[in-house]
């Protein structure tokens, strides 16, 4: 599978964003931190899917726990 979380320098200067958008990842933490919900975040970013969300969440979770070992 192909990360949902991508850096690419020509998009938004290499900030991480969901792959196929220039929605930055952070955007979505901050929502979550905020105590907003991942519906909340989707009706704000329609190009995001819940699938790309919630695949992005499991993909940096699995790297801060790969990086703990």
């Amino acid at each position: 599978m192909k990360n949902v979380i991508i850096k690419d320098e020509n998009i938004l200067g290499g900030e991480p964003v969901f792959r196929g958008t220039r929605v930055p990842f952070k955007i979505l933490i901050d929502y979550l931190e905020g105590g907003d919900t991942l519906d909340q975040f989707l009706e704000q970013y329609p190009s995001v899917s819940r699938e790309l969300a919630i695949g992005a969440i499991e993909e940096a979770r699995f790297s801060l726990v790969s990086q703990l070992k």
